[in-house]
This record gives C-alpha cells, sequence and structure tokens, in this order.
C-alpha cells in the first residue's frame, strides 16, 4: 500500500513558470548579441501515475522542457519541483539521487546508445552507479529487464549495431527502468521508428505504466500517437504552452487557433472524408526575436489588435481546459463566439464567415 503522498493523482512535477535562454554570440569576441527564447514562462502539474502529452511543431520548446526537468540543461528561470524538492538548484549529490527516480528514453534509439557497449554493459551500468545491485543478482536483474520490454537473455552480449530500430529503442527503455524510476520523460520515442513498429512500442510503454505505475511525460508532434497513450495534453507554440486539457477534452473540442491548426493536418485514412484543412499563412517567428503580444498572432487568422499588443493569460475557459487566447474566455464559448475549426478553415483560405456560425 502506498502512503497518502503516492497515491495516484497526486502531484509528482510541479514546474513554475520555466525559462531557458540560449544566448547568441557574434564577432570575433563572441559578444552577447541576443537570446533564443526556447522556453518562455511554462509552468504545468504533472500528477502521479497519468501520461501527459507536450505537444507542437518543431522548434516549440518541447524537447527542452523534457530536459530542464531532469536538470540536463541549466534552467535560466523558474523551478521543477519533484516531490516537493528543487530540482532546479539541487546540489550534485541530491541531482544523482533525483535522476534515480527521474529516466529518459531518448528519440534516436542508436545515437543514445553507446556502440562501443554491449546491451549488458549498458543496463548494468546504472545499476552500479546508484549501487542497486551486485555481482549475480546484476545479471539477473538484465535478463529480467530485456525479458520486460521484450527481449530475451541471449540478446544481452550483442552491440547496438546488431539489432533493428525498434528493438535498439526496447534497450534504451530497458535501461531506463533500470533503476525502478518514478518518471519518464518520453521524447518523441517512436518518431524514428518504422510505422509498423511505432504501435508496438507505444504499446509496450502503455503496459510498462500500468505494470510499473509509471508517470510519463511524452514528448511528441505526431497527434495521432498521443491520443493513443496520453490521457492529458499540453500544446506548446514558440517556447508557450497554449493550450491544456484532458485529452477526451482536446480532441472533442480544441479552442486555441494553433491547436485546431495541428488537429486539421492528422492524416485521416478515409480519401472520401470530408474536413476543415486550416492553412497556417507565413512561417514560424524566429525565438531570437519573438512577436510581441501573443506570439501566434502573426499566423493566427482571427488575430485582433488586443492580440498584437497583450500577450494573453493561460486561464480556464472551460472546467479543466485552459486556453491562452485572448478570443477564448468562458463568456464567449458560452455564447458561442469563439474561433472554431470552420471559420479558421473559411478564414485561412481568404473567406470571411458570417459571425456566429
Amino acid at each position: 500500500m502506498g502512503t497518502e503522498a503516492e497515491a495516484p493523482g497526486t502531484p509528482l512535477v510541479e514546474v513554475r513558470e520555466l525559462y531557458k535562454h540560449f544566448p547568441v554570440r557574434s564577432g570575433l569576441l563572441s559578444r552577447r548579441t541576443g537570446a533564443v527564447h526556447a522556453v518562455d514562462g511554462v509552468s504545468f502539474t504533472l500528477r502521479r501515475g497519468e501520461c501527459m502529452g507536450l505537444v507542437g511543431e518543431s522548434g516549440s520548446g518541447k524537447t527542452t522542457v523534457g530536459r530542464l526537468l531532469l536538470r540536463l540543461l541549466e534552467p535560466t528561470g523558474g523551478q521543477v519541483l519533484f516531490e516537493g524538492r528543487d530540482v532546479s538548484h539541487a546540489g550534485a549529490d541530491e541531482l544523482r539521487a533525483l535522476r534515480r527516480q527521474m529516466q529518459m528514453i531518448f528519440q534516436d534509439p542508436y545515437s543514445s546508445l553507446n556502440p562501443r557497449m554491449t546491451v549488458e554493459q549498458m543496463i548494468r551500468e546504472p545499476l552500479a552507479i546508484h549501487r542497486l545491485a551486485h555481482g549475480s543478482e546484476r545479471a539477473r536483474r538484465v535478463a529480467e529487464l530485456l525479458d520486460v520490454v521484450g527481449l530475451g537473455g541471449e540478446h544481452a552480449r550483442r552491440f547496438p549495431h546488431e539489432f533493428s530500430g525498434g528493438q535498439r529503442q526496447r534497450i534504451g527503455i530497458a535501461r531506463a527502468l533500470a533503476v525502478n524510476p518514478k518518471l519518464l520523460v518520453c521524447d518523441e520515442p517512436v518518431s524514428a521508428l518504422d510505422v509498423s513498429i511505432r504501435a508496438q512500442v507505444i504499446n509496450l510503454l502503455r503496459n510498462l505504466q500500468r505494470e510499473f505505475r509509471l508517470t510519463y511525460l511524452f514528448i511528441a508532434h505526431d497527434l495521432g500517437v498521443v491520443r493513443h497513450i496520453a490521457d492529458r495534453v499540453a500544446v506548446m507554440y514558440l517556447g508557450k504552452v497554449v493550450e491544456t486539457a484532458s485529452k477526451p477534452a482536446l480532441f472533442a473540442r480544441p479552442l486555441h487557433p494553433y491547436t485546431q491548426a495541428l488537429f486539421s493536418a492528422i492524416p485521416v485514412p478515409d480519401p472520401e472524408a470530408k474536413r476543415d484543412r486550416i492553412i497556417l499563412q507565413g512561417d514560424v517567428p524566429t525565438p531570437i526575436d519573438p512577436p510581441s503580444g501573443c506570439r501566434f498572432h502573426t499566423r493566427c487568422p482571427f488575430a485582433e489588435e488586443v492580440c498584437r499588443q497583450r500577450e494573453p493569460a493561460l486561464t480556464e475557459a472551460a472546467p479543466g481546459h485552459r486556453a491562452a487566447c485572448h478570443l477564448v474566455t468562458p463568456e464567449r464559448l458560452a455564447a458561442g463566439d469563439v474561433p472554431t475549426p470552420r471559420t479558421a478553415a473559411l478564414r485561412s483560405a481568404g473567406v470571411q464567415p458570417a459571425r456566429n456560425p
């Protein structure tokens, strides 16, 4: 039996106003001339036992958030709390103890594995670092982990180049599980795999979550994958979270115009199906000099003057559903006067729809 603090649904990770700015240097003296605003004031709570999907275009800051959670990158500002302990300012000894509870599955299953080490050596290494097993117990633990991820003991003495992409990712998962973590940051763990292998790895992750009561931060740009595994979803754009909701609520009714555009790009396996396709105009602004006000206003078909001048806060528009948009408020939502996929598609095509469609 777990304690009250370990009960499902209680906060495991709290992210508070997290920032990460990478300096831009130029000239002979490499003077700082600017900064890349990779993560700009991100806040969310990850509850124990849930899988939270973090989605957005490439360059939105998803992977940076994941690395900041484990402090693989030093934050510019803000806090990451793991079970109430401040990861952002932990000393070396405390950080090592915390990292036993937090592990990462990387996007590329080949470059994340040491080509000069056998599978057994790679899985034994974290056991040795954290002094979790000794002698024959380590060998037994390696065999057990390989069995858990669908590999056999005969794979233990092989090198990474002897495996397929899906098998390599299973090895990465086994290595992450070796220290019995509570949190797994999954950084696009299936994006580098063949389509036929993705479902197998996703199903493996779901089964492992149930079996070991794991908590996931699942980073992805494929909403179809997120729909299959996530309980809750946060959408990022240009370093900021623009919408959060439970998976059913978000997929039933995305509120932010950017989220609606992402959903309209999901492939539908029916050539006869009719849908409202939203084509965003222009390019993603540079994170070195992000736009004032709402960062999405340069591409938003609904942008008003207030969007250009004032940054919207991430506020609750409906129970459990938050959006950072001046046009999405509880009052306008109740009146039906908010952006919809239909009106967004019309406006992106240059057609002005009637008010309150």
